[in-house]
């Protein structure tokens, strides 16, 4: 491991995720036992530091796109983005929210009406129900996608403007070279990050499966076994692989394109035909609710009492979205080449976030409007049962149900192939010393072994040892990410110093070719020009 070479990067990473599988497969109970015991104590331990790890990631991010550092772009400051911003945004949900958004858009909101996020609180009233929405939010929103961004961003502006790999170990080699002793373990960095998204995937993609299981035997009646489990992840392997050939411009843009389409399709058929000003007062509310709250949920725990509900949904959601950063990262900065820092985060930060806060108070707000208003509905119960199922359920109770299953498995199947094919390219990048385009045979062959553990996992029943096991990966991680976050800082602040130190030099000389962000400085040394004094203190700032 001594050198930055993909071929060991890639032999201790199968050996490291082979080792895992072996023992979830073997040992399902003793190693989901195991994971999920060392899972509670760190949450327990750290929930702070998670919590103040990301509300402190969103400022940051915020703080950066509002300064001096905002125009800079991912490239070339003459670059321009390659996908158009529908695309992009596409392709962003396709790989930050996968199929949890559509497994928890509905059942999310009403897992919070039946156990509220406060204890003392009644379960199952109209006030639970108006906590039950800002909570999922809150869940869901900006906060989610902060250490996502984060990973994004820097390996984005490392990659594309300083022509570095893009890799988390390219990105701390300034550090690492500092420390000759560190410098021989930098790429069990890249090992980590391939580990992490590995097992994160495979975990996705067999609790996908699942549900699409159950929605078949709740719409067809096809029974809930492991032959069923089996065609369904062999039709997704076909698929995910066939997309992987076609690469990421075919294959992924035009899945993530259909999936949105697909989202907002569905969402304004529930909106429409379900009850309409119910639901529009329900995002009115739930975003007024989410904003005024904004702070205090931020850093919300339980210190005086029973932490249970924070550590079983906003601590663990934090810990997954950053042990899950270095795949969705590393995918939002190869799609994002050419945007500027302050598009960037506006974009990451914002727009999937108020989409994924309209889908949940579309169908949340549906569920709970039926549950709170309806008699024996029993969506509660289907969620408390099943939450598998629990979005079918709903569907039965509104126009063309069989229609908006279909449709509502055929959106989870997209979901779960663009989830795994962008895994199988990012896995192969890693695994591939960064380059920009990994070739095919790697693609396939973390594709094939993606489907192999997931199915190994399902059938053997160690799904959520696995993913409590990937999720422990977010602690130490926590602490890279800060590491990373003062090495863009530096980097930013001698870019910009470069490039002021160059304009001064040529006292106020249009270049042929200068692009927008340089007629603007030249703009403000010639108005500073006549102080030489003032233009050395803007170079050292």
């Amino acid at each position: 491991m001594a050198s930055h070479g993909g071929k060991s990067v890639f032999i201790a990473s199968a050996i490291i995720i082979f080792g895992l599988v072996v023992a979830g497969a073997a040992f399902p109970v003793g190693f989901g036992n195991a994971a999920e015991s060392a899972l509670a104590t760190v949450t327990e331990l750290f929930g702070w530091f998670y919590l103040f790890s990301v509300f402190g990631f969103v400022i940051f991010l915020f703080g950066l796109a509002l300064s001096k550092y905002g125009k800079v772009r991912l490239g070339p400051q003459d670059s321009t983005p390659n996908y158009t911003f529908f695309s992009w945004i596409s392709m962003l949900l396709a790989a930050g929210f996968g199929v949890g958004l559509v497994f928890y858009g509905m059942a999310e909101p009403m897992s919070h009406y039946i156990s509220p996020p406060y204890g003392d609180m009644p379960a199952e009233t109209e006030a639970a129900a108006r906590y039950a929405i800002q909570y999922s939010y809150f869940n869901w929103g900006i906060h989610q996608w902060a250490a996502f961004a984060v990973v994004g961003l820097i390996i984005a502006y490392f990659q594309f403007r300083k022509g570095q790999a893009g890799l988390v170990s390219s990105v701390l080699s300034s550090v690492t070279a500092k420390h000759p002793r560190v410098r021989p373990y930098a790429s069990w960095l890249d090992v980590f990050a391939v580990v992490a998204t590995v097992m994160g995937v495979a975990t996705s993609l067999g609790l996908g499966v699942l549900q699409m299981n159950g929605g078949l035997n709740a719409v067809f009646g096809l029974p809930e076994n492991g032959l069923w489990q089996f065609i369904i992840l062999f039709v997704m392997f076909c698929a995910y692989m066939l997309s992987t050939w076609s690469g990421l411009d075919k294959g992924i843009k035009r899945l993530s394109n259909l999936n949105m389409i697909l989202c907002i399709g569905l969402m304004l058929y529930v909106l429409v035909t379900g009850p309409t000003i119910a639901i529009l007062e329900t995002i009115t509310l739930g975003i007024g609710d989410y904003l005024q709250n904004f702070i205090g949920m931020s850093l919300r725990i339980s210190p005086y009492s029973d932490n249970e509900w924070a550590s079983s949904w906003t601590i663990f959601y934090w810990a997954w979205v950053i042990a899950w950063s270095p795949f969705v990262g590393t995918f939002i900065a190869r799609v994002s080449r050419g945007r500027t820092i302050k598009e960037y985060v506006f974009g990451v930060l914002l727009v999937p976030p108020l989409l994924a806060c309209l889908w949940m108070g579309v169908f949340g707000g549906a569920a709970l409007h039926m549950e709170l208003n309806g008699e024996n509905v029993g969506l509660a119960a289907a969620t408390q049962a099943n939450i598998t199922v629990a979005l079918f359920e709903m569907f039965e109770l509104m126009p063309y149900s069989n229609v908006l299953s279909v449709v509502a498995m055929l959106l989870i199947f997209i979901f779960l192939v663009t989830s795994a094919d962008s895994a199988s390219y990012i896995v192969a990048q890693m695994t591939d010393n960064g380059s920009i385009n990994p070739p095919l045979y790697k693609r396939l062959i973390w594709g094939v072994l993606i489907a192999a553990i997931c199915f190994t996992l399902i059938v053997a029943g160690g799904l959520s040892g696995l993913q409590s096991a990937a999720v422990l990966s977010a602690l130490p991680f926590t602490f890279i990410l800060y590491m990373m976050i003062v090495v863009l800082i530096r980097e930013l602040r001698a870019d910009r110093k470069a490039m002021l130190t160059q304009l001064y030099r040529r006292h106020g000389e249009t270049p042929v070719g200068a692009d927008a962000f340089e007629a603007e400085q030249l703009g403000e040394e010639e108005r500073l020009r006549r102080s030489p004094n003032v233009i050395n203190r803007r170079i050292n700032s």
